[in-house]
């Protein structure tokens, strides 16, 4: 097991881009090969590098697939159901490892102390909505698995800006904190505010050059976060294949919940939902400021589509 590890950690100090991708910028290359030396340091010390071996046989493990985002695109659902099948070893907590340098300075030893306990035939799954929109994470993913596979999943555009205004509004609400309405930050003087953090979120087409600089299409499975929500099986059949798992999860793993408005799951005869913060009803927004959101939004949705090679029923 350590030769494994030491073995993926060496492929951080040699990472080999295929010369069909963009150059990256010396400095940043310089930077980012520095920061490679220091997790190698701290990976192949003996005293900090251990298995973490259970007495079971299982053990804590590098993920082989990561669900990059996007925030508000349904990451938590689409984890709870692949969790549905034995073969899914996913980690509990959002682990920032990538895009928050505190913890990757850490090491990819603390990372995997961060992965939950699997058995060699299960696949380690782990999620951070935030990966997918940071720019630094792309390259940072590569040079730890070039073969990683990638779940990412999206809804459409104007709907996942109101839902990351919900979510921002609601934490403030539980903090007792006053928090603008959503017109203060779409709208400044009298026109679509641009800059609003919730909107560049959005523009889908931008992050993805990002990661297919590093990873080719092939790798990265897009789940269409609007069809998951109203009709969850056929989705998680796709990611199933993408994954190559055998196909354990079914149509009877779900059902629609009529008092929350959307669809739980059933496990081995026990039923759970999502958290309570899930499904919150969208602030109502004025028609025309609606339609000028979804207006913006047509040109970065038409590249998106013509990058990715599909197209989604988005506004």
């Amino acid at each position: 097991m350590a030769a494994f590890l030491l073995g993926a950690v060496l492929l951080i100090v040699q990472p080999q881009i295929v010369p069909s991708r963009p150059a990256i910028n010396s400095n940043a290359e310089t930077s980012s090969q520095s920061v490679q030396r220091e997790l190698l340091k701290k990976t192949s010390q003996k005293n900090d590098f251990k298995e973490n071996i259970h007495s079971n046989g299982s053990c804590q493990q590098l993920p082989q697939t990561i669900i990059i985002g996007v925030r508000k695109g349904g990451t938590r659902a689409l984890l709870e159901m692949l969790s549905l099948h034995p073969d899914i070893a996913a980690a509990e907590s959002e682990v920032h490892f990538f895009d928050w340098e505190d913890h990757y300075r850490n090491g990819l030893q603390w990372y995997i102390n961060q992965m939950p306990f699997s058995y060699p035939h299960q696949i380690t799954v782990e999620k951070t909505p935030a990966y997918f929109t940071s720019p630094k994470v792309p390259e940072r993913v590569y040079n730890m698995n070039q073969s990683m596979r990638l779940l990412l999943i999206l809804r459409d555009p104007s709907e996942r800006v109101l839902s990351d205004y919900t979510q921002v509004f609601y934490n403030h609400m539980q903090k007792h904190k006053p928090y603008p309405s959503i017109e203060q930050f779409l709208i400044r003087n009298g026109e679509l505010n641009v800059d609003y953090k919730a909107i560049n979120r959005s523009l889908y087409y931008i992050h993805m050059q990002n990661w297919l600089k590093y990873f080719p299409l092939g790798h990265i499975h897009i789940v269409d976060g609007d069809k998951l929500i109203k009709d969850p099986f056929p989705e998680i059949e796709k990611v199933e294949r993408f994954l190559k798992l055998s196909p354990q999860i079914n149509a009877s793993n779900f059902y629609f919940n009529k008092t929350k408005g959307f669809y739980c799951l059933r496990d081995s005869g026990r039923e759970r939902c999502l958290h309570e913060s899930k499904g919150r009803a969208h602030p109502q927004v004025d028609t025309q400021l609606l339609k000028k959101l979804q207006e913006y939004f047509h040109e970065p949705n038409k590249k998106f589509f013509e990058l990715v090679g599909r197209t989604f029923d988005w506004h």
